[in-house]
This record gives structure tokens, C-alpha cells and sequence, in this order.
């Protein structure tokens, strides 16, 4: 089961506010920990919305519209990420019990949501042979 650990925008994040070499430190020996336990897939922080483009879809069918940053409610926006494969949602939830603070001084708040699998947004097994294939070509493509 993979799972996306999701690091919640504040103030501080959105206006560029750099982590403490302690808590940067932190996040990197937590990360260290789920490399060690072989459940780290990815992780990387986001740049503030202001660096950010969003997309909409207004009219079905119709030409998408662009809207560049920054957003509003920093509350409701991400600024970073770690992607887990784990056995249970039970073994996520102690993975993710255990992340650091990630702004420092209690201003961190992070969310952890499971991610879907192809199997569970389709039976067409010619769309899943896609995807498999598809899944092999990017691994192959991570190994060059």
C-alpha cells in the first residue's frame, strides 16, 4: 500500500521561510530511518504557491484556464511531500505519527492519504496491461 504523507502549507512556508539547520536536520534523519526500513519511495519539498500555476476545467470540453500564483488560504496548500510503500494503513499511521514537526514551533500540520492503485479505478484489463506497462517503462527509465 503506498501512502502520501502531505506536508500542509503555513504563512512561513508560502513567504520562502527556510527550516533551521535542526529541523532540516530532523527531517533528513526521519527520512533516513523509512530509506533503512526500505518503505521510502520520494519526498521533496514544494516551492510556495507564488512559483505555482494552477489549471481549471470550467467547461467540460472546453479549453482549460491558467491562474498563476500565489493562492490564497496557505492553510489548504501543500509544501511538501513523502511517498511511503507500507504493509497497512496501521504501519503508515506509525510512520507518519513519527515525522518531525515540519515547520518548528508547533506550527506543522501533515496529512496522510493513501494513494490509488490501478486496480482500484478500473477492471478493463486492457487498461490495466496499460498501465503495467506503463509502470515497467518508468522503472526502466529510472535505472538509465
Amino acid at each position: 500500500m503506498r501512502f502520501m504523507i502531505i506536508v500542509k502549507a503555513t504563512t512561513d512556508s508560502e513567504e520562502r521561510v527556510m527550516p533551521s539547520e535542526e529541523l532540516y536536520s530532523a527531517m533528513q534523519k526521519y527520512h533516513e530511518e523509512l530509506a533503512k526500513a526500505g518503505v521510502l519511495l520520494d519526498r521533496a519539498g514544494l516551492q510556495p504557491s507564488s512559483s505555482g500555476i494552477r489549471i481549471s476545467y470550467p467547461v467540460p470540453g472546453g479549453k482549460p484556464k491558467v491562474i498563476d500564483g500565489p493562492f490564497t488560504e496557505a492553510k489548504e496548500l501543500i509544501a511538501g511531500y513523502t511517498l511511503i510503500e507500507v504493509k497497512s494503513k496501521e504501519e503508515a499511521i506509525e510512520w507518519a505519527y513519527r515525522y518531525p514537526d515540519p515547520h518548528g514551533f508547533g506550527q506543522g500540520e501533515i496529512e496522510l492519504r493513501p494513494l490509488y492503485e490501478a486496480g482500484d479505478l478500473t477492471i478493463n484489463s486492457e487498461l490495466l496491461a496499460k498501465d503495467a506497462k506503463l509502470d515497467k517503462q518508468v522503472e526502466e527509465q529510472k535505472k538509465t
